[in-house]
């Protein structure tokens, strides 16, 4: 690998640029080319990112191969995340990739499996679990014994245009999965079942439900309540969700921004108001993009687990799909209930058969994600 992490990344878009702008505030991270079918686009985000002459492609693999490339960042767009990130992977090519994992569950199960059977890593960049304050509620959360009960409410009125607005499942789809990915940050455990119930506001300027409901069963018992909608204009919340984490010895409340906040019973059973515990030290885990680009390279470099690898990663997209499925059928749904079917899919249309192999070796799908999870 090089003195610095030399990458390529794909997809020049909005998102892409942004990434662009990370990478340049990276010490360790020097941009080797910019991927995009529209290889004019490339050559003029290249340009626009004070990279004149800078190499670009319409062929990720080939681009990174010319460049000498150490890895690919994956911002196609989702549809694109399981043919670019398989083609890297087995091309040799470790790739951090942004959210989701990929368009299914199945295909996620798909990338898990081919980053086994090529050693590289796979990290999504699950980017709002970047926040040192959400580590703050995380840590402070510990004091309050037995956890029975995480919610969050998310109420934002973007008019984005574009896609989102034309989408079916907006919210859950586009944005959800980064509360329900931070819920099992947060109680540091998985989902078990879901009941959904999506909606639309009469005056939403969305196509698809703009708003939903969800309650989330974990194991050990407690329950995450999501409630949200991107047709709320007026006292919005932060983009992260205005967060109250309730357990057996009192409560913690975040609201997306600022330190979050504690009450505590004392010895006497009185309520402490603000009292914090000894923490002890806070890390930092960087901020969004930035915190994600920099554990990517910390795990390449020191073998270190980060976050986002592939197999963590693909529950948060399972309770996308359970939810929406919830919201469809009008009952609970169990999250092994989307893993299960969504294992079957993936070795009934997997084209590559060294890939297939290792998918029909996990002995269940928890299992084989769990296994790889521990390794």
């Amino acid at each position: 690998m090089s003195a610095k992490l030399r990458v390529v990344v794909v997809g020049a878009g909005p998102m892409g640029r942004t990434w662009l702008r990370t990478i340049a505030g990276n010490d360790d991270v020097e941009l080797a080319g910019i991927a995009d079918l529209a290889v004019d686009v490339a050559d003029q985000a290249a340009d626009d990112a004070g990279h004149p002459g800078l190499p670009t492609g319409a062929d990720a693999i080939e681009l990174a191969r010319r460049t000498n490339a150490d890895a690919i960042i994956n911002v196609t767009v989702p549809a694109a995340h399981h043919p670019v990130t398989t083609a890297a992977l087995l091309a040799g090519y470790p790739v951090l990739g942004e959210k989701p994992v990929a368009s299914t569950v199945a295909e996620g199960l798909s990338l898990a499996a081919c980053a086994e059977l090529t050693g590289r890593l796979f990290m999504v960049s699950q980017s709002r679990r970047y926040f040192r304050n959400l580590f703050l509620a995380k840590r402070q959360a510990e004091a309050l014994g037995r956890i029975g009960a995480l919610s969050v409410e998310f109420f934002k009125a973007p008019h984005f245009g574009g896609f989102r607005e034309a989408m079916e499942s907006p919210l859950l789809l586009d944005m959800a999965i980064h509360q329900f990915d931070a819920a099992r940050f947060m109680l540091d455990a998985d989902p078990v079942s879901v009941m959904c119930e999506e909606y639309n506001p009469a005056w939403s300027w969305y196509a698809g439900d703009a708003a939903a409901t969800a309650v989330f069963e974990f194991e050990g018992g407690a329950r995450f309540t999501f409630a949200g909608s991107w047709a709320s204009p007026g006292f919005e919340t932060s983009w992260n969700g205005s967060w109250r984490i309730s357990g057996e010895h009192g409560t913690v409340l975040w609201d997306g921004d600022r330190e979050p906040t504690a009450e505590l019973l004392d010895g006497a059973g009185s309520a402490v108001v603000g009292a914090r515990a000894d923490l002890g030290p806070i890390a930092d885990p960087g901020t969004e993009t930035a915190g994600s680009l920099r554990e990517f390279v910390a795990a390449l470099r020191t073998g270190a687990e980060p976050m986002g690898r592939v197999h963590e990663n693909v529950l948060s997209l399972a309770m996308v799909e359970a939810a929406m499925r919830s919201a469809r059928l009008g009952r609970r749904v169990a999250i092994d209930e989307v893993l299960g079917e969504s294992y079957e899919t993936a070795l009934a249309t997997e084209a590559n058969e060294d890939v297939l192999r290792v998918l029909k070796s996990w002995p269940s799908v928890r299992a084989g994600l769990g296994a790889a999870r521990r390794a």
